[in-house]
């Protein structure tokens, strides 16, 4: 009895596709892992690269979605916080494919486009190297945009393709009009601190009784002032900071000892 051989209906379509030259799916699959696992590295590297201010979480169903957060410290757009996301495309981080960084907040800046809130990375980068450019390289710029003192190292060709040609005429012929849009779109940010995007993993809460408690109670026990949260630690008279020292602190102000202030405060949202 002879076996019967598969007639071409029958091979399996993974077959057929690789006798058509075409890559496998588990090719494919094999260079987009790849891609992901490089990304995860990168993210990882921000933990002790990430620039001051800047805070990025990544999405819960989605690893090339982070959401983030930049605080503005100084300069004109001080005390603003202006919330943006950072997608990946899913080519990242191959030749020219940069990532897209878009502001949920409404922020004025020359940087940023008026209506989508999007930041043309290619105006600094007019190519993305995959060796030279990374998540933190996007990070940084982004931060630089709010610091910017002049567009000197910007090409003619580049400043006419700043987003929002308002702000930068503004910023070159009317600064104190300028100046007055930046401060409305700091207010604005400040006013929607609270509010976050659908399925944002950032998201701001006010300060309850215990949160106030754990920072005196952190102060005390190793050693910062605990009548000023935002003073420096004395080397001198700290204690080492341990695990089990702050779980004590954090059951400690869990139980509710002492009284209640308010401020903003920033959780990462984790799953239900």
């Amino acid at each position: 009895m002879q076996p019967i051989s598969p007639s071409p209906l029958r091979q399996s379509p993974m077959r057929a596709r690789r006798l058509g030259g075409q890559s496998t799916p588990s090719t494919v699959d094999r260079d987009q892992a790849m891609r992901d696992y490089k990304l995860s590295i990168e993210y990882k590297h921000l933990k002790s690269h990430c620039p001051g201010g800047v805070f990025i979480v990544p999405s819960l169903d989605n690893v090339r979605l982070f959401h983030g957060v930049i605080f503005i410290r100084r300069g004109v757009f001080t005390n603003a916080i202006f919330k943006f996301t950072l997608t990946c495309p899913p080519e990242y981080n191959d030749a020219n494919t940069h990532p897209k960084v878009v502001f949920s907040s409404y922020v004025y800046n020359p940087h940023v486009h008026p209506e989508t809130g999007e930041v043309d990375m290619k105006i600094p980068y007019p190519e993305w190297i995959p060796h030279k450019h990374f998540l933190v390289t996007a990070l940084t710029y982004i931060k630089k945009i709010f610091y910017i003192k002049d567009f000197s190292d910007l090409t003619e060709e580049a400043k006419q393709k700043l987003p929002n040609q308002d702000a930068y005429n503004k910023f070159l012929n009317d600064q104190e009009g300028y100046r007055r849009r930046v401060a409305e779109c700091v207010k604005e940010a400040q006013r929607s601190t609270y509010t976050s995007l659908p399925g944002s993993t950032i998201r701001f809460t006010e300060e309850d009784v215990s949160h106030q408690i754990m920072r005196d109670l952190l102060a005390e026990r190793f050693g910062a002032n605990a009548d000023d949260a935002n003073a420096s630690f004395d080397s001198s008279a700290s204690s080492l900071v341990t695990k089990e020292g702050v779980l004590e602190s954090i059951q400690r102000a869990q139980a509710g000892k002492s009284s209640p202030k308010t401020s903003p405060r920033l959780m990462p949202r984790t799953p239900n």
